[in-house]
């Protein structure tokens, strides 16, 4: 799987000639084939989200998408007048995705050389392709999980929240005590292991230690006692974000390895990762035991980085650390804290396990300050 290609987040599609037969302009109906029809329903059950750039008149065109029975599966749509160079880099920056991720499809040679000579990192097709893109590789996912399957919903779910926030007066904290933020962390289970690997996989920015977990390695240690293995979600009452957190801690007599915390970006607007991190040490608190964090400076980390800090982790020796066997994963340092009991949050409620014991009821923590 070394010189496998990455995987295409978005396919962006021109439409006259392209997505449908037919120019709008010219004419009063186009058609949509079978075949891509096909390749849209496709492309959206296995996760790779879908969006338009055309050069046409934005009512008639959304409409005559509506018309075709697709509207529905696309997302920040660029239909105007600008180059398709731009309307490309738009919808990459809107959904927040690199351009090597970002694949273009478009009849026009043209239009392909113009994307082409000013982002040569995305990935263009002819619109003869069309209906062969479900059986290329940078379209096709190792595993199509629940997320997976659901992230067009969940980005347009992101979509209305961000234009709630732009139309909310008051500070940040008022806002998130109105959208009744539900944070779950619950222990995996072997039908919830490729959500985590899927994880760990798309997160840079917030992976404390750039480590990505193979299924297979993740598996292993749901039976290990010694392990916890756990996958965080969060709901509010736009919907779903999906699995937006992984933690991996090994538990000895008084410490907790915390071996992998990887967080989703999606979710730092909402301070998720810093009241996980005050759940953990909470817990840790209750328990006794100090925790000691592996972490590892990458160059997309650095938030990861200042969430620790902040939390109060430091380089420091501590006897607690002669429990926890030396890690040969190179540029690995140790964190340290010695955990104090932590106030609940006020902008979002916490359903957690009890660390202390596999059998114990789960804790409630924290009060949403409006219900979903």
């Amino acid at each position: 799987m070394a010189n496998a290609p990455t995987l295409v987040k978005c396919l962006i599609w021109d439409l006259d000639n392209t997505l449908w037969q037919g120019t709008l302009a010219e004419q009063d109906k186009v058609a949509l084939s079978d075949a891509v029809r096909e390749v849209i329903v496709g492309l959206d059950e296995r996760g790779i989200l879908q969006s338009v750039s055309s050069r046409n008149d934005f009512d008639s065109t959304w409409s005559q998408l509506e018309e075709l029975g697709v509207a529905e599966y696309f997302v920040v749509p660029r239909i105007g007048w600008m180059p398709k160079s731009v309307m490309v880099k738009e919808i990459a920056d809107e959904l927040s995705f690199a351009l090597g991720t970002i694949a273009f499809i478009d009849d026009m040679p043209v239009e392909r050389a113009d994307v082409s000579y000013h982002h040569p990192e995305v990935r263009c097709y002819e619109a003869e392709r069309a209906a062969e893109l479900l059986e290329l590789p940078e379209f096709t996912p190792t595993v199509i999980t629940v997320d997976g399957r659901r992230r067009r919903q969940m980005y347009k779910a992101a979509a209305r929240r961000a234009t709630a926030r732009s139309e909310f007066a008051g500070p940040d904290e008022d806002f998130l005590r109105t959208l009744g933020i539900v944070l779950r962390v619950v222990r995996a289970t072997d039908e919830e292991v490729a959500r985590v690997e899927e994880l760990t996989l798309r997160t840079s920015q917030m992976n404390a230690t750039g480590v990505h977990y193979s299924g297979e390695a993740l598996r292993s240690l749901l039976a290990d006692e010694t392990h916890e293995v756990l996958v965080v979600t969060l709901d509010d009452k736009f919907g779903g974000y999906g699995a937006v957190g992984v933690l991996l801690i090994e538990k000895f007599e008084h410490a907790w390895n915390v071996k992998l915390l990887a967080t989703s970006c999606r979710v730092v607007f909402s301070g998720a990762g810093t009241i996980l991190l005050r759940w953990l040490a909470d817990a840790a608190a209750n328990a006794g035991v100090h925790l000691v964090a592996d972490f590892c400076r990458t160059d997309r980390n650095r938030m990861a980085e200042v969430a620790y800090r902040f939390a109060g982790f430091r380089t420091e020796d501590c006897d607690c650390a002669a429990e926890v066997p030396p890690t040969f994963e190179p540029g690995i340092e140790r964190l340290h804290l010695a955990p104090t009991q932590q106030e609940p949050p006020v902008t979002m409620t916490v359903h957690a396990p009890d660390l202390r014991s596999p059998e114990a009821a789960d804790l409630v923590w924290g009060v949403a300050g409006a219900e979903p």
